[in-house]
């Protein structure tokens, strides 16, 4: 008999009968678990991401200013303006130094100070006062409905413009800008004004019509207006090389509180106020016209 069982002899005709021996105590092996394909993870529950019955979408939304025009077509909020102003927005803004490339050719800005300086002074005495005085009027027509006193205020700021250069600087921009917030962002109000606007667009008379029509408040609209002019112009100046980026980005936060002072006191300006004496800012856009080498068109 092999190890482990015990045989009987049987007759011939019987089953033979074999009984194991008992097993011995050994422990059980282990059981290794059967590798399986990993669950994917699944995607959140779109009932987690519904908005619950009992909240009404409507209370995150900024209320419309008090004083301003109220337009059903404001469930943005601010949004727009982030938009409107983007350097990726196309008007054409990249193309314009506003003779900041003369400046530069003729060694009055070589240096992170000059450009400060420079900008500077076309903020408190220069064309970016007197454009914030005119959006905030053209707000203003908008908001009153007066259609002809938008049309006065547009004929203002073209025959402000003090060369060639810098109405094609505000016309281009103007233009651009009104037709492609009215294909994006249409608005009755903003169909019912442009109609006034037929031919040249001074570029803060357009926002200014547009930031109405919209109902978005008139002072985060020109402090957006003028941080975004200085970024511009700050732009034009590093790609003229008298600085850097690192430099440039210091000089728009050094301009950020004038940008924002000057918005704060506009509101309460005429079109009276309007002025500037950057006499040598201006003639450098005439001279600008004949530079042998230009990266702009002003």
């Amino acid at each position: 008999a092999r190890p482990g069982t015990s045989m009987a002899r049987a007759a011939p005709g019987m089953i033979m009968a074999v009984r194991r021996r008992p097993p011995m105590d050994v422990p059980p092996r282990p059981m290794t678990p059967r590798p399986t394909a990993r669950r994917p993870i699944p995607m959140a529950d779109e009932r987690l991401l519904a908005i619950p019955a009992t909240v009404d979408p409507a209370e995150d939304r900024p209320a419309p200013a008090a004083d301003g025009p109220q337009d059903a077509a404001a469930p943005a909020g601010l949004l727009p303006l982030f938009a409107w102003l983007s350097p990726s927005f196309p008007v054409g803004a990249y193309a314009y130094s506003h003779a900041l490339e003369w400046a530069v050719e003729a060694g009055d800005v070589a240096t992170p100070e000059q450009v400060q300086d420079w900008l500077g002074d076309l903020f408190t005495h220069g064309f970016a006062r007197s454009d914030a005085i005119l959006l905030a009027h053209a707000w203003r027509a908008v908001a009153a409905g007066d259609g002809a006193a938008l049309g006065e205020v547009n004929a203002l700021a073209l025959a402000l413009a003090p060369s060639a250069e810098l109405r094609l600087e505000t016309c281009q921009q103007g233009r651009s800008f009104l037709d492609a917030v009215t294909a994006a962002w249409p608005a009755p109000r903003l169909a019912e004004h442009a109609a006034h606007l037929d031919g040249e667009v001074a570029y803060p008379v357009a926002l200014g019509l547009a930031a109405a029509a919209h109902a978005l408040p008139l002072a985060p609209t020109l402090e957006a207006f003028l941080l975004a002019l200085a970024q511009n112009l700050v732009s034009a100046a590093v790609r003229l090389a008298p600085i850097g980026q690192t430099a440039g980005t210091k000089v728009v936060a050094a301009l950020a509180p004038l940008a924002r002072a000057l918005a704060a006191g506009v509101p309460g300006l005429t079109l009276d106020d309007i002025g500037s004496a950057t006499f040598r800012a201006d003639l450098g856009s005439f001279r600008h016209e004949t530079q042998y080498t230009r990266l702009f068109r002003s």
